[in-house]
């Protein structure tokens, strides 16, 4: 499996887009650390981080990627590095 620092994934349990990256993540072995928006201050941070409340949401290095196509495009290219 593949720990990835520097990223965090914020996401809703409710939300199929965070699961089709979660699904994707469990199939490609990637873990990382992960933050439901439901638990208390994790949807204060992500408006903090990235301006919205939008899930999911990937923030690697302070930075807010956004789209459940954009987030497993980027973890494809940036996973086994």
């Amino acid at each position: 499996m593949a720990y990835l620092d520097n990223c965090v994934l914020y996401y809703k349990k409710t939300c199929p887009y965070c699961h089709k990256v979660l699904d994707y993540m469990a199939a490609a072995g990637i873990t990382m650390e992960t933050r439901d928006i439901l638990q208390p201050g994790n949807e204060n941070d992500l408006v903090r981080i990235g301006g919205k409340k939008q899930v999911p949401c990937l923030v690697h290095n302070g930075q807010a990627l956004y789209e459940s196509d954009d987030i497993i495009a980027w973890l494809r290219a940036n996973a086994a590095k």
